[in-house]
């Protein structure tokens, strides 16, 4: 097999600690407890070696990774390893202290979570009290600092109407980027499918919202768009690509091609306790299992677009075809796609309101 071009960066969840409870978090349902968590000098160890394998960028995350009591010695380890800095964060708990020693470390960019286009919204499906100023008041830190800011809008059907809302909470703040992002189905989120699914119509209103937006801001600000794969004609490529361009790496060390990755059962992944990350990226089993085309099965092996979506999301494909090496549903071509969207139909159509909101406390493990 041909070596694997450098990964472009690394996601690293410091610790999966968060003071949210989001019904659509893309953490693990079983998170990991901080006595596993790696230690400082583990991590950076982690960033010179994501450095020296060509990464360009690192995404502090988790969690909330200003949790950590070493984030400021971290940014600067990363800062002056030469990667690009972003911290993925709540904005919840970060006093202007800690903010203001992580930028004098080096941080070069921050992203800001908002669940809600205002209070009441962002509060509930944050399942947090009080929020909505703490998070308004991170994004003027920011701001202040001079940083670029990006707000991160995960949407769904609770908060899918306030699209346009979030597109001006994004310029009344000051933020350079907004994504909006539907939720995608794994792991806690999965858990609230019925919950979040909104009815297509609703769902491209929301898109075409997003395109005319995009050319009358354009210069303004810059609006990513994750659309829900249920309702695509094609599946995104997972990550880019299954081991393509990025890494990720949980609190404990465990190297993930996808931040979804443990769901799938019997992959053999890796930590950066007992490897370097170029071992891991080029010779770990998870890494290679779904790499590049030479595992797929038909319809994706003959398909002119297998190198486009990469057989789309293997994660998707065990949750709702039960085989990590299936042609992901989401797929106009797999035979499971006429199934999917009926689903998504009925569960938007049937307006579930019972959400299961997450939990820290009771949803962590040893190891």
């Amino acid at each position: 097999m041909t070596a694997p071009a450098p990964p472009i960066g690394i996601l690293v969840e410091l610790t999966h600690r968060c003071p949210l409870g989001c019904p659509h978090c893309s953490n693990p349902v079983t998170l990991e407890r901080p006595g596993v968590e790696l230690d400082t000098g583990t991590w950076k160890r982690v960033f010179a070696e994501a450095a020296a394998l060509g990464a360009l960028h690192v995404h502090l995350s988790g969690g909330e990774p200003t949790a950590r009591r070493d984030i400021a010695e971290l940014t600067r380890h990363a800062a002056s390893s030469g990667l690009y800095t972003n911290l993925i964060t709540s904005g919840v708990g970060v006093s202007r202290k800690v903010w203001n020693e992580i930028v004098e470390a080096g941080l070069d960019h921050a992203q800001l979570s908002f669940q809600g286009a205002d209070e009441a919204t962002n509060d509930r499906l944050g399942h947090y009290d009080g929020a909505w100023e703490k998070k308004r008041a991170f994004a003027a830190m920011v701001t202040s600092a001079g940083l670029p800011l990006t707000i991160n809008a995960v949407v769904s059907r609770p908060n899918l109407h306030q699209v346009g809302a979030f597109i001006e909470l994004a310029l009344e703040l000051g933020a350079r980027r907004l994504e909006i992002a539907h939720a995608q189905y794994y792991g806690w989120a999965l858990m609230n499918r019925a919950a979040l699914m909104p009815p297509r119509d609703e769902t491209e209103a929301a898109i075409r919202l997003v395109e005319e937006a995009r050319k009358s801001l354009a210069g303004r600000l810059v609006i990513d768009m994750v659309v829900p794969d249920y309702y695509a004609r094609y599946p995104k490529p997972c990550a880019g690509g299954w081991g393509r361009l990025a890494i990720n790496v949980s609190p404990s060390g465990k190297a993930l091609p996808c931040h979804a990755a443990e769901t799938i059962k019997g992959l053999e992944f890796w930590n950066v306790r007992d490897h370097s990350l170029a071992e891991i990226w080029r010779d770990s089993p998870a890494f290679n299992a779904f790499r590049g085309t030479d595992w797929m099965r038909e319809p994706c092996r003959s398909c002119e677009r297998k190198e486009i979506d990469w057989g789309g999301c293997r994660c998707q494909a065990l949750a709702l075809a039960g085989d990590a090496a299936a042609t992901d549903p989401a797929c106009s071509k797999s035979p499971l796609h006429a199934r999917i969207e009926a689903m998504a139909s009925a569960e938007a159509e049937a307006g579930s309101d019972a959400i299961r909101w997450r939990s820290y406390r009771e949803a962590t493990v040893e190891a």
